[in-house]
C-alpha cells in the first residue's frame, strides 16, 4: 500500500509506531548531518528527518536530492520531536525514515505552493492543478463540496427527487445567447446547452414527480464581466402543487438549513419587500440591507429654486453617509470624481454638510437655505455629523447611480461585513420590461412566469403595469435565487407568447412541446433555482466565485489552462457540415 497514514492524521500517541506516508516535497532543510522535509498532502504536513547516524548514506543521498513538488512515499517510525510546532496539528511528532521511494519528481514549480503565494491570478490559472494544492483553493473546494452535500440532504429529507435533464437541447429566441452545438447526423442543424432546465423541470411536474431538484451546470454565452462564467451551476427545483407562499417558506428553510450548518448563524424572520419599493429605497431589486443609508426623494423639497440641474430632473434622490461630515473636502472631490466614472455615468454630486450644531453647509448655498437643507436632512434620515449625498437625471439611471455609490461608501466604511448575513425575499417584479433596442417587451425572467392572478387582462391595455407571481432570494447584497409561479395550461401561456411577440407558428415551432404536455392534466406549480457559484462565495465569506470553481475561465472566457476556446481540425469542419474560413 501507498500509505498507512495520512500527513494530517499522526499525534503523539502514534509514537513508536511504524508507518507509511506518501504526498508531495513542501520543502526541505539540509543541515548536513541532518535532514528535515515538510511532506504534504490533502490533509496536512508531517515533517520527516533523516539522521546521517541513523540513515543509511545511500538514503541520505538520496534525501538530498529531493525537490519541492517531489511525490515520494515513506516508510519510518513516529517519534517525538524535540522542537516542536505549535502551529502544526502534527507538530508534536516526526518520521524517522527508514525507507524512500521517489514516485515522481517534480519541475520547480511556476511559484510556490504555500497559502501567500508569489503566482499573480493569470499564472496561477494556467497551472489550475498546482494551485490546487494550495491550502486556500483547496479549502474552498471542499467547502463547496460540504455546500452541497447539505443541500442535497436537505431537500432529500424533504421528498425532492434529483433527476437529471439533457444538455443537448433545443435553441429558443428568448433569453440570453446559446452556446449552440451542431448535429453530424442531422446536417445543418443544431442543439443547444441550457441556460436552464426550466421546461424540463416543468414537464416533470407535468409527470407526476411533485418535488424535483437537481444541482446542474447552465450555459449563457454573454458578455463577460468581471465575476460572471460562461457556465456556471444552479440548484435547480420545482414543486407542483403549490401557491408562492409555499415555495418561499421551503426556501427560506434550505437558507436557514444552510446558515446553521454551514455558519453556525440563526437566521429569524427574512423580511419581504416589493419590487417596486427595493427601487425607490436602494435602487436596485437587490439590495444589502445590512447597512442604513435609504434613498431619500427630494423633488418636492429641492425643485422650487431657481437651481435648474434639479428643477430639469425627472428625479432628484440623496442618500445620508454616517459620520461623513467628517470628510475632507478633498475626500468628497473624490466620491464625486467616482460617481463621473464611465462605469456609474454621473454628471456630478452635489453634498450637504450636517454640522453637530444644527446647521448646514451644502455645495449650492446660492440656490438653498437653512430650512430648505433642514428638509434634505429630514428626506434622507439625516443626523448631526452625516453627509448628504444628492443626485438627479433621469430616474432609471440616478436609481442605479445612487445604488453605486451607496455600495462603493458602504465599502469603504467596512459595513459589509463577511460574517454577518441578511436575506431578503424581493416579490412583484413586473411581469414585462421594455428594451429600447427592440423596441418591445420582453420578459423579466423568462416566458413561463405566470402574472399575479387576476392581472393577465391587463396585457393588452397596459402590459408594462402587470406584475409576475415571482420572486428572487437576496443575500446580502447578491440575488442568490429566483423563480416563479408557473403558467401551467395551454391558453395562458399562448397569451403570453403573443404579447412576447411569437407568432402563432413560432409559438408552436419554439414550444408547442409544453403547450401540448399542459393539456395532459398540468398542475399548478412553481419553483425556484440557487446560483451555487454565488451562494457558497458568500457563505465562504468572499465575492469572487472564481475562488470556488475548480477549473475557472478567465475574464475572457478562456480557460488558459487547456487553451480553450480553440480552432478545430477542417476535417471534423467537413464531416459538421460547417464551412468556415480557416485562418492559417
Amino acid at each position: 500500500m501507498y500509505r498507512s497514514h495520512t500527513c494530517g492524521e499522526l499525534r503523539q500517541n502514534h509514537c513508536n509506531e511504524t508507518v507509511t506516508l506518501s504526498g508531495w516535497v513542501q520543502k526541505s532543510r539540509d543541515k548536513g548531518f541532518m535532514i528535515w522535509v515538510d511532506l504534504r498532502d490533502r490533509y496536512g504536513i508531517t515533517q520527516l528527518m533523516f539522521d546521517e547516524e541513523r540513515t543509511p548514506k545511500e538514503m541520505m543521498e538520496k534525501a538530498k536530492t529531493l525537490g519541492r513538488e517531489f511525490v515520494i512515499q515513506v516508510t519510518g517510525n513516529v517519534i517525538e520531536r524535540v522542537s516542536k510546532n505549535p502551529n502544526l496539528p502534527t507538530g508534536d511528532i516526526e518520521i524517522l525514515v527508514t525507507e524512500l521511494n521517489i514516485l515522481n519528481d517534480s519541475l520547480v514549480p511556476p511559484f510556490t505552493i504555500e497559502d501567500e503565494t508569489d503566482g499573480g491570478e493569470d499564472l496561477r490559472m494556467k497551472y489550475r492543478y498546482l494551485d490546487i494544492r494550495r491550502n486556500p483553493v483547496r479549502e474552498n473546494l471542499i467547502f463547496r463540496h460540504k455546500v452541497t452535500m447539505a443541500v442535497r440532504n436537505y431537500l432529500s429529507n424533504l421528498d425532492f427527487v434529483e433527476v437529471e435533464t439533457p444538455y443537448l437541447i433545443k435553441s429558443t429566441p428568448e433569453g440570453a445567447r446559446d452556446f449552440v452545438v451542431p448535429s453530424r447526423m442531422n446536417e445543418g442543424q443544431f442543439y443547444a446547452l441550457p441556460q436552464s432546465p426550466q421546461t424540463f423541470k416543468q414537464l416533470l411536474m407535468v409527470g407526476g414527480m411533485d418535488k424535483y431538484f437537481q444541482i446542474v451546470k447552465c450555459f449563457r454565452d454573454e458578455d463577460l464581466r468581471a465575476d460572471r462564467q460562461p457556465e456556471f451551476t444552479q440548484i435547480d427545483c420545482e414543486m407542483a402543487f403549490v401557491e408562492q407562499e409555499d415555495i418561499l417558506n421551503a426556501f427560506e428553510g434550505l437558507t436557514r438549513h444552510l446558515l446553521k450548518e454551514i455558519n453556525n448563524v440563526e437566521i429569524g424572520d427574512f423580511p419581504r419587500m416589493t419590487y417596486d419599493d427595493a427601487m425607490k429605497r436602494y435602487g436596485n431589486d437587490k439590495p444589502d440591507i445590512r447597512f442604513g443609508m435609504e434613498f431619500g426623494e427630494l423633488n418636492e423639497v429641492a425643485q422650487h429654486k431657481d437651481f435648474n440641474v434639479f428643477n430639469q430632473a425627472e428625479l432628484v434622490v440623496g442618500i445620508a453617509i454616517p459620520e461623513g461630515n467628517s470628510y475632507s473636502r478633498k475626500e468628497i472631490d473624490k466620491l464625486i470624481d467616482w460617481v463621473r466614472r464611465p462605469q456609474v455615468g454621473a454628471l456630478g454630486m452635489v453634498y450637504a454638510r450636517c454640522n453637530d450644531d444644527g446647521t448646514y453647509k451644502s455645495s449650492v448655498d446660492k440656490f438653498y437655505d437653512q430650512d430648505d437643507l433642514a428638509k434634505w436632512a429630514e428626506k434622507t434620515g439625516a443626523k448631526a455629523g452625516d453627509l448628504i449625498c444628492v443626485l438627479s437625471g433621469e430616474t432609471n439611471k440616478v436609481r442605479a447611480q445612487l445604488s453605486a455609490l451607496r455600495m462603493e461608501v458602504a465599502e469603504r466604511k467596512g459595513l459589509r461585513k463577511s460574517n454577518e448575513f441578511a436575506p431578503l425575499w424581493v416579490i412583484d417584479f413586473p411581469l414585462l420590461e421594455w428594451d429600447e433596442d427592440t423596441e418591445r417587451y420582453h420578459a423579466m425572467h423568462h416566458p413561463f412566469t405566470s402574472p399575479k392572478p387576476g392581472q393577465i387582462e391587463l396585457l393588452d391595455s397596459k402590459p408594462g403595469e402587470v406584475k409576475a407571481n415571482a420572486y428572487d432570494l437576496v443575500l446580502n447584497g447578491n440575488e442568490i435565487g429566483g423563480g416563479s409561479i408557473r403558467i401551467h395550461d395551454k391558453e395562458t401561456q399562448a397569451i403570453m407568447l403573443r404579447h412576447l411577440g411569437f407568432s402563432e407558428e413560432e409559438a408552436v415551432a419554439q414550444f408547442g412541446f409544453l403547450m401540448d404536455a399542459f393539456q395532459f392534466g398540468a398542475p399548478p406549480h412553481g419553483g425556484l433555482a440557487f446560483g451555487l457559484d454565488r451562494l457558497v462565495s458568500i457563505l465562504g465569506g468572499q465575492e469572487t466565485i472564481r475562488d470556488f470553481i475548480a477549473f475557472p475561465k478567465n475574464n475572457s472566457g478562456r480557460d488558459v489552462m487547456i487553451d480553450a476556446p480553440s480552432p478545430i481540425d477542417k476535417l471534423q469542419l467537413d464531416e459538421l457540415s460547417l464551412a468556415l474560413n480557416l485562418k492559417s
